[in-house]
């Protein structure tokens, strides 16, 4: 079982920063893809970015330029940081584990806000 804990959620005016941690419960050499998604109210859940086991990076077009997602393996912990926020950006943010261990499983963490406002 693959435990997740997103933190660095908050409040934060447009064009402002945010950093958004999560810690995994297992090392790094077991999962395949580690990403952050977002929800906004009345929305479907939807991708922002992903890093593979081997380093491949994708982004939603929406934040291309803004957001960037990185990791650090001893620390067991991936990031988010969000830089010229905007109010399209507020959600619960959620970090998302995959492993394939015959098949795929995913994991989930609770979420953190974040809330783009004036």
């Amino acid at each position: 079982q693959v435990q997740l804990v997103e933190s660095g959620g908050g409040l934060v005016q447009p064009g402002g920063s945010l950093r958004l941690s999560c810690t995994t419960s297992t090392s790094f050499f077991s999962i395949f893809v580690m990403g952050w998604y977002r929800q906004a109210p009345g929305k479907q859940r939807e991708l922002v970015a992903t890093i593979t086991s081997g380093g491949t990076i994708n982004y939603a077009d929406s934040v291309k330029g803004r957001f960037t997602i990185s990791r650090d393996n001893a620390k067991r912990t991936v990031y988010l940081q969000m830089n010229g926020l905007e109010s399209e950006d507020t959600a619960v943010y959620y970090c998302n584990a995959a492993t394939l261990g015959g098949t795929r499983r995913d994991y989930w963490g609770q979420g953190t806000q974040v809330t783009v406002s004036s």
